[in-house]
C-alpha cells in the first residue's frame, strides 16, 4: 500500500491521464507560501498540445474535487509537459529523444554529448559529433553505462532530418 501523498495521488490520477492517451511522468505536491501546488507532468510519444493538456487538466480537477484527495485546504493544480531539457529516466524517454542531442553522465565517470540515433531494449546507438574538423563517430551505450541523461536545447541545427525533408519539398 502506498504511503506518501504523491504515491496515492499517482494511483488515483494515472488511469485518468492514461485514458487521455498520455503518460503521467511526474507528480509533486509543493508548498508555496500558504498555498499548496499540485504539479502534474504529462507527455506522450506524439507530444501533448495545449488542447490535450487542457482536457486532462479539467478531468484531473474534477477527479480531485470528487474524491477530496487533496483534503480541505486550497491548492493550485498545474498540468504541463516535461520541458525542453528533460531528464531521461525511462526507456520511453530515450525513444522519444531519438534524433535529439543529449548530455550523458556515464556511470564510470565522464560526460558525453551525443545525438541519439536508435534505441532498443539493451541500450542506445549515438552519434558523437566530430571535433576540430573530424567526422562524427557512432557509439553504443548500454543502459547500465548511463548514470544520467538530459536533452540539450539546440537553436540552429541545420542538418536535422526535418530540415532536410523541408528543403526537399520546397
Amino acid at each position: 500500500m502506498s504511503t506518501t501523498q504523491s504515491e496515492r495521488l499517482r494511483e488515483l490520477l494515472e488511469p485518468l491521464v492514461t485514458s487521455h492517451g498520455l503518460d503521467l511522468e511526474e507528480i509533486a505536491v509543493d508548498s508555496v507560501g500558504r498555498k499548496r501546488v499540485l504539479r502534474v507532468v504529462v507527455d506522450s510519444d506524439t507530444g501533448a498540445d495545449l488542447d490535450r493538456i487542457a482536457d486532462v487538466s479539467r478531468a484531473l480537477s474534477a477527479q480531485l474535487d470528487e474524491t477530496n484527495a487533496m483534503g480541505e485546504g486550497a491548492y493550485d493544480l498545474e498540468v504541463g509537459t516535461p520541458g525542453a531539457e528533460r531528464l531521461l529516466t525511462e526507456h520511453r524517454h530515450f525513444v522519444r529523444a531519438v534524433d535529439r542531442l543529449v548530455k550523458f553522465q556515464l556511470t564510470e565517470g565522464g560526460e558525453l554529448v551525443a545525438r541519439i540515433l536508435d534505441v532498443d531494449d539493451g541500450g542506445i546507438d549515438v552519434e558523437v559529433p566530430g571535433v576540430k574538423g573530424r567526422k562524427a563517430t557512432t557509439r553504443r551505450l548500454g543502459f547500465p553505462e548511463i548514470a544520467k541523461a538530459r536533452v540539450q536545447v539546440e537553436f540552429n541545427r541545420k542538418d536535422s532530418k526535418k530540415d532536410m525533408k523541408e528543403e526537399e519539398e520546397a
